[in-house]
């Protein structure tokens, strides 16, 4: 594992970092990458306050440089093998899933994660977005899931709940993820890319709203802030890449996991603002053949989730996942033997999990929401 720090007072954009940046000490910026992480220079007015954790995907000898200045841990494939010994066939190489590697190592609260091909994004009035204090605003606010307000967040300035929503829910519920979206290049699979190769999102919505409970999303990663107390066992990115059959499931895949878990103990997901700036393409041919299987079961895999119950003795986050994960091989493993492995995989994070962060820190929330 490599290191680096540096004292902001002698970073280059030190006068346009805040003077108290919020949830400095309690989040940490977790980034996989396969490549020098030149585009944190623009992110450096908003990310250098923080502490980072890049991953490394693909050849451990790869030398990574990491512009000066910023506070960082950098793991490879050999730190993992390492860290994790025989558990770390649970974390997936040469593909974006190996981030939640960082997930696990880190010991703060919150978590956001980004593509280093992502930029900073700008407003409808031409001001940088601030991605990271956005997601951070959403995590600190309730959500809504039981329940949808037509003016969307009604924590947000100049919004509130509308006439007949219901007072005794208008508490809200904990905000376990926020996911954000991105302008130009579009999130797509492989199909849609082909036959939209110049398609670009220039579409900026002002709005945030909660996923209604018992409603399924695709979820992508590169954009993506969660409270890791509340849900981070749960973030599991799946079995992706090398020597899988599917790729670029990895985060839908930990998506739909949550969703199910936070609906069963009254967690609230938030989507929306913010944005950033999406500035690659990639190759729909090569995406075509990591997703071409997922294309196919996604049509069995969403219908698995929207059935999917956890019982009650199910209080904490681990319990869920596990339960969880008995769920996928008794019923995904019919769908093909990856999905017995998978499952396998998903016991093995936990334990990994666990190891790293001993009890007394598991995720136990009492199941909550309005009466069934």
């Amino acid at each position: 594992m490599a290191s680096a720090s540096a004292s902001p007072a002698v970073a280059p954009a030190a006068a346009a970092v805040p003077a108290t940046p919020m949830l400095k000490d309690e989040l940490d910026i977790v980034i996989p990458t396969i490549r020098n992480l030149d585009f944190l220079e623009m992110w450096r007015p908003f990310f250098q306050p923080y502490h980072l954790i890049i991953v490394q995907d693909g050849d451990p000898s790869k030398k990574i440089n990491v512009p000066e200045g910023f506070d960082y841990e950098l793991y490879n494939r050999n730190d993992i093998n390492r860290i994790l010994g025989p558990k770390a066939s649970c974390i997936s190489f040469k593909d974006s899933a190996c981030r939640c590697f960082g997930y696990m190592v880190s010991k703060k609260k919150y978590i956001y994660t980004i593509d280093d091909d992502c930029f900073v994004a700008k407003d409808p009035t031409g001001k940088d977005i601030n991605a990271l204090e956005q997601h951070i605003k959403n995590l600190l606010t309730p959500s809504t899931p039981f329940f949808f307000n037509t003016l969307y967040d009604p924590y947000r300035e100049g919004a509130d709940f509308v006439r007949g929503y219901p007072f005794s829910l208008r508490e809200g519920t904990p905000t376990a993820v926020s996911h954000g979206l991105w302008l130009n290049i579009p999130d797509y699979d492989a199909p849609t890319q082909l036959v939209k190769p110049r398609e670009r999102n220039t579409r900026y919505v002002d709005a945030v709203m909660s996923i209604p409970k018992g409603t399924l999303f695709p979820m992508c990663g590169m954009n993506l802030g969660f409270n890791r107390d509340l849900i981070g066992p749960a973030m599991y990115f799946g079995l992706m890449g090398d020597g899988q059959p599917i790729g670029r499931y990895d985060d839908m895949w930990a998506g739909w996991c949550m969703k199910v878990i936070c609906d069963h103990l009254g967690l609230g997901v938030k989507t929306g603002l913010p944005y950033i700036w999406h500035s690659k393409a990639s190759n729909p041919f090569v995406n075509l053949k990591k997703e071409y299987k997922g294309i196919y079961w996604q049509e069995e895999l969403i219908p698995f989730f929207q059935s999917v119950t956890l019982p009650k003795e199910c209080t904490s986050v681990q319990k869920c996942y596990i339960e969880l994960s008995k769920q996928v091989k008794a019923k995904l493993g019919k769908v093909d033997e990856y999905f017995n492995k998978l499952a396998d995989a998903m016991v093995t994070w936990i334990e990994a999990w666990d190891e790293l962060n001993p009890a007394g820190k598991e995720s136990a929330v009492a199941p909550s929401g309005p009466p069934k």
